[in-house]
């Protein structure tokens, strides 16, 4: 039985790719920031009681070495990151640390402990930002522009020198944006649903939100943990750009999510610019040849489909609560 290690186990991909590895047969050690009761509270209950949950505080060399003495894995992801969405660009500082510098910690443990761990970043679109380059592949400059892309792009260097200095085999998915019922709070999308959900109800009439003309290739997370798993079972590490090749607006999302629920989100849905991002990249749209051709990976699940299945999860949590 391998075993592989999931930091960032409660959270959007880490729980779906946690899921994945336990239905290939893996024994999977989740990592959180998290004490392991809370951590356990957050997961799905069937979830939580097949992984063993250990704390890590990302700042800390000594206690990942110390982890992968314990556990020995054959594969470590990395799901961790800190942003809210729009929280891109708040505690740059503590961004820096937990979504940059705490990668080249695990590199450096890997390398120290056992070179032959595998290792699997969860990186962003961010990192092409204000890129001029549309679709954008893993040949596309790089040109963030927040400090959650900045961060990111450190990570993805660091891996491609941990790669080439030691012969670590290690690698950074550029997810495109992914969404699902595990989305949190903070991102438009999970607010689009749950408001949605709720107007539906009758607990609301009104969604205040930003840009609504803003554009986003939107895929699910489940189709995108699986590409990762994918990318670790591969000869040889590389980068790879995970997404759907397709834009959808803001406005589309809120089409879709209402009109499933029988209502025009025109009648609702309100622009108001504290929601603006500061510095809206770039149209971020993903050219995924490369994976599909290397990696046989395509996406599963629709964008209709990936809105309708976040929008009856939050009907159902309203229809529990009451």
């Amino acid at each position: 039985m391998k075993t592989a290690i999931v930091n960032g186990v409660t959270g959007q991909d880490g729980s779906y790719l946690a899921e994945l590895l336990l239905d290939r047969g893996y024994r999977v050690v989740g990592l959180t920031r998290r004490s392991p009761n809370a951590a356990a509270r957050a997961l799905p209950l069937r979830l939580a009681e097949r992984v063993a949950l250990m704390t890590w505080a990302m700042r800390d060399t000594d206690a990942i070495e110390q982890i992968l003495e314990d556990f020995r894995p054959a594969e470590f992801y990395n799901c961790a990151a800190l942003s809210s969405g729009a929280g891109m660009y708040d505690d740059a500082v503590t961004i820096g640390e937990i979504n940059g510098v705490a990668v080249a910690r695990i590199l450096e443990a890997i390398r120290a402990v056992d070179a032959g761990v595998r290792f699997c970043q969860a990186s962003s679109s961010e990192v092409f930002g204000d890129t001029l380059e549309c679709p954008q592949t893993e040949a596309t400059p790089i040109a963030p522009r927040s400090p959650y892309g900045a961060a990111k792009c450190y990570a993805d260097f660091m891996i491609d020198i941990y790669r080439k200095r030691y012969g670590l085999f290690a690698c950074s998915a550029i997810l495109f944006n992914h969404e699902s019922p595990r989305r949190g709070e903070g991102f438009v999308t999970r607010r689009i649903a749950r408001e949605a959900a709720r107007i539906r109800h009758g607990h609301a009439t009104e969604l205040q939100i930003g840009n609504l003309s803003a554009q986003r290739d939107w895929g699910h997370a489940r189709d995108y943990v699986r590409a990762m798993f994918l990318m670790m079972q591969s000869a040889q590490p590389e980068d790879f750009v995970i997404s759907t090749g397709k834009l959808h607006s803001v406005a589309d999302f809120c089409e879709c999510a209402f009109g499933h629920l029988d209502l025009d989100y025109r009648e609702h849905v309100r622009e108001d610019a504290q929601y603006y991002r500061s510095a809206e990249p770039t149209p971020l749209l993903g050219d995924s040849t490369k994976a599909r051709r290397a990696l046989d990976w395509r996406p599963m699940i629709g964008f209709r489909e990936l809105v309708i299945e976040m929008v009856d999860a939050e009907m159902r949590a309203l229809a529990a609560a009451a």
